[in-house]
């Protein structure tokens, strides 16, 4: 598989947040494993500009993925200074197409991100 780096270069932003989506780390013990997953989907929300390029990422990830993009999205709040208003764009698109749904199983499931 290719590094993230390698896949943001090629502008495969899509290809490389549904990889990290699918292969979240819900179930690890450890909080640096975590924080290490964060920080590279952080990095790959940070990189897609514009709502146009947001809503066509979401678009194409399938609806299963967008429960751990919300989780990772709320996280982001927490841990991010500044920049809320990219993560807003996120929330609104996710929550566009997952519905509230994906807002509630986000916010209620014990296993985090």
């Amino acid at each position: 598989m290719l590094k993230l780096a390698d896949l943001l270069a090629s502008n495969e932003a899509t290809a490389a947040l549904a990889a990290l989506l699918a292969k979240a780390p819900v179930n690890a013990r450890s909080q640096a494993v975590k924080d290490q997953a964060l920080g590279q989907v952080l990095r790959v929300l940070m990189h897609v500009r514009g709502a146009n390029g947001i809503e066509s990422c979401i678009a194409a990830l399938p609806e299963p993925l967008l429960d751990p993009l919300m989780k990772y999205i709320y996280r982001g709040f927490e841990v991010i200074q500044d920049n809320h208003a990219h993560l807003l764009t996120w929330h609104e698109k996710a929550v566009a197409k997952g519905q509230i749904g994906c807002v509630v199983r986000a916010l209620t499931d014990r296993k985090r991100v």
